[in-house]
């Protein structure tokens, strides 16, 4: 009776399932919801409350929730209604929502709304007055057009810009701290085109009585109009943009001190050109370290300023590589000394994590190369989330297991022995406290679609947080795989495949082939959906075959998988895709002669060489943002992995992918942004006059208004025209 009542109830299931999953994906849901509602569920604003070992999230867009670590008891702290009613007291409007807040401490929480900054006070003592202003960013103390806030968390100072200049807000006063009337001279902003790990351009002290703060000159680069339609007549808007061989911009750095009112500039050398990354404050506030790249960006000194006086006082460690170094990561102090630092570092051969002293500037030892512990060290260290209170545990991720997955460690600093502190196959995102006892785990796999939980850092499952059901669950999709191929040097190079709904293994279908293969990204990972956009399950829906692999030159692979590309961009990525265009030829239900590519922006380079160095494979291809010449794209980027076109011109002239236009067979549709300022549109203008010139038939798009990117509601617009066309064509 048992085993009747089994079958029937897993025949019902089974109806049921093949009920629910009828639904399919549109368009605006692939594109606009894959974030939002067709995301796996998480709680929203998942963080840490300031020094303590609670936790805190927003329920519901209505509430402020806390919890402890080490039980499942909840608190409400604020509702949306009680907040509101103490910001109206305060003469502010009424929030719609829950606002993104950040602790400030333990008892009190910031936020913003009307272009001011507050703070609302969790103690019973404020209980009639919680909410207070911090600072308002459109006061008279700030100024009209204020931008890059930046405050500092032991003071509450806020440096801040306006247009190209630098001030700083003491609570009272406005300081001014840079007076440039020169808008070429830009301060307190991001350099190097956002370029080795550089996202902002203020660096408070660890009181908070000193900002360091980059000063770039650009007087000296090109200018580049960008051409905004929306006027008229159009205007020109002209933009700072450096290209490979040319003239870049110089960049110092300053040291502001808030009491005396002084600034001084470091001694950086005169080699104006260089790169002077990941600027890093002593403990003791007497120095600044910076990570100082040569322009050729194969020589990387860490140097040793004072912050006192400017003056270099010596390098503490540097690296040479005969091909690039590329730093990303700023030194990081162990607590407690003064003289030890971890750097990340991929002398190994993969990014690691480095022990060092500088005082006497010996090295202590490498903590991160132990064969005992840590295998062969052939993996990549993926983030660094710090030490413990004592300095006597760090803590990292990396991809020890595979190169698609993510795993969290701790290691003694003293024997080097490291404990894998997370469990299940795929992806761990983590979040530590202060006192790095706990750590919240967000968990994905192709599997599993979120997870998050609470570890202690012994590696103990605290409680859960939050397990997501399948948001597609009512949906048919394409079945997933992930699985390797092997390179013609013996490499793995990890594939992603989507089989169309609904496969039937004796018909024939034709195939989309989704490429990107640059430096920097890694387009495979054991997370939901293979890491893939939503809109590759829309093709599967409609009858295709999807395919991405990640060849050589992408990230997380260590250095000679990442090198091999150097000088000749394009050529072995190539030669990689095909590996994966011969793998699917080999497959009986592949349609090898209705063969689709797309790719954006490096993706776009990779496109339109494939469809003029290998023109008789794909049928139909769109290409989106490409670098078609690689001598009109940045410095920063290109010289590192091309050198200059002076220097590399057979590399340059192989790479130009209007030198085999002649070759050009298939459908190819090209896409631009007309404000792109990252891959600017003169790219794909001078390939469609190529074309022209050559009698090459190509089919052309261009979004204004949008730049190296289409977003928003146009990009539905955008992926409804490139999966037309491959419908019209393929």
């Amino acid at each position: 009776m048992k085993k009747i009542t089994l079958i029937i109830s897993s025949l019902v299931l089974f109806i049921q399932i093949s009920i629910a999953q009828t639904k399919l994906l549109t368009m605006e849901e692939a594109i606009i919801k894959q974030k939002t509602t067709l995301a796996p569920a998480k709680l929203k604003q998942l963080m840490w409350v300031k020094g303590t070992d609670k936790f805190s999230f927003v329920s519901e867009d209505t509430a402020l929730i806390t919890g402890n670590a080490g039980n499942n008891k909840r608190e409400t702290i604020v509702t949306l209604s009680e907040l509101n009613t103490n910001l109206v007291k305060e003469k502010f409007k009424s929030l719609e929502k829950f606002p993104t807040i950040q602790w400030k401490d333990a008892n009190e929480f910031t936020f913003e709304t009307e272009k001011t900054l507050l703070g609302y006070r969790t103690l019973a003592k404020y209980v009639s007055n919680p909410v207070k202003t911090i600072y308002k960013i459109a006061s008279r103390d700030f100024g009209t057009g204020a931008e890059h806030n930046d405050v500092a968390a032991t003071t509450g100072y806020v440096a801040y810009t306006i247009k190209n200049n630098l001030f700083v807000y003491d609570g009272k006063d406005k300081l001014t701290i840079t007076n440039d009337a020169d808008s070429n001279i830009v301060n307190g902003q991001s350099v190097h085109r956002d370029e080795f790990g550089i996202t902002k351009g203020t660096y408070w002290s660890p009181m908070g009585d000193l900002l360091a703060f980059y000063r770039m000159d650009q007087r000296m680069v090109t200018d580049y109009p960008i051409i905004d339609w929306n006027v008229r007549p159009a205007k020109v808007n002209e933009i700072k943009y450096p290209m490979a061989g040319d003239k870049s911009h110089e960049v110092t750095v300053g040291v502001y001190n808030i009491s005396k009112h002084t600034t001084v500039f470091l001694k950086t050398g005169e080699h104006k050109e260089q790169y002077l990354t990941n600027i890093t404050w002593s403990p003791d506030e007497q120095h600044i370290f910076i990570q100082v790249l040569n322009r050729e960006q194969n020589e990387m000194e860490i140097n040793m300023y004072s912050a006192i006086t400017g003056e270099f006082e010596r390098p503490i460690h540097g690296e040479k590589n005969e091909k690039y170094n590329h730093p990303m990561h700023p030194i990081v102090f162990i607590p407690n000394k003064n003289n030890e630092f971890v750097m990340q570092s991929e002398t190994s051969g993969f990014n690691q994590l480095q022990l060092w002293g500088y005082i006497p500037g010996g090295v202590s030892k490498r903590i991160l190369d132990n064969k005992e512990t840590a295998g062969d060290g052939k993996w990549v260290v993926t983030d660094f989330a710090g030490f413990d209170a004592k300095g006597e545990y760090l803590y990292y991720s990396s991809t020890q297991e595979s190169a698609i997955t993510r795993n969290f460690y701790s290691m003694n600093l003293k024997d080097g022995k490291i404990s894998r502190l997370t469990q299940g196959e795929g992806t761990h995102t983590v979040l530590m406290n202060d006192a790095k006892t706990y750590f919240i785990d967000n968990f994905q796999s192709t599997t599993v679609p979120r997870e998050a939980a609470i570890y202690s850092t012994k590696g103990k499952k605290m409680q859960v947080l939050k397990q997501s059901e399948n948001p597609l669950k009512d949906y048919k999709l394409g079945q997933l795989s992930l699985f390797k191929l092997k390179s013609e040097a013996g490499d793995d190079l990890f594939c992603r495949m989507y089989k169309p709904v609904d496969f039937d293994s004796t018909k024939k279908y034709p195939v989309i082939v989704y490429v990107y293969n640059g430096p920097g990204i890694q387009l495979i990972n054991n997370t939901w959906n293979g890491a893939g956009d939503m809109w590759l399950q829309y093709m599967a829906e409609h009858g295709y075959v999807v395919f991405t692999l990640d060849g050589r030159g992408s990230a997380n692979r260590g250095l000679a998988f990442e090198q091999a590309t150097f000088r000749q961009l394009g050529t072995l990525e190539m030669k990689d895709q095909m590996v994966g265009v011969d793998y699917l030829k080999s497959l009986k239900y592949v349609d090898s002669k209705r063969m689709g590519l797309m790719g954006w922006s490096y993706g776009g380079f990779m496109t339109t060489s494939i469809m003029t160095r290998y023109p008789d494979v794909f049928k139909v291809a769109v290409a989106g943002g490409p670098v078609i010449d690689w001598s009109y794209y940045e410095v920063m980027y290109t010289e590192r992995y091309m050198d200059t076109p002076q220097t590399n011109p057979d590399g340059y002239k192989e790479a130009n992918v209007m030198n085999h236009l002649d070759n050009l067979k298939g459908k190819l549709l090209v896409i631009h942004g007309a404000q792109d300022n990252v891959v600017v549109w003169q790219n794909s203008m001078r390939f469609i006059k190529a074309c022209v010139d050559k009698g090459k038939s190509v089919d052309y798009f261009v979004y204004p208004g949008h730049e190296h990117n289409v977003t928003g509601k146009d990009r539905v617009h955008l992926f409804n025209k490139i999966s037309d066309y491959f419908a019209q064509n393929l």
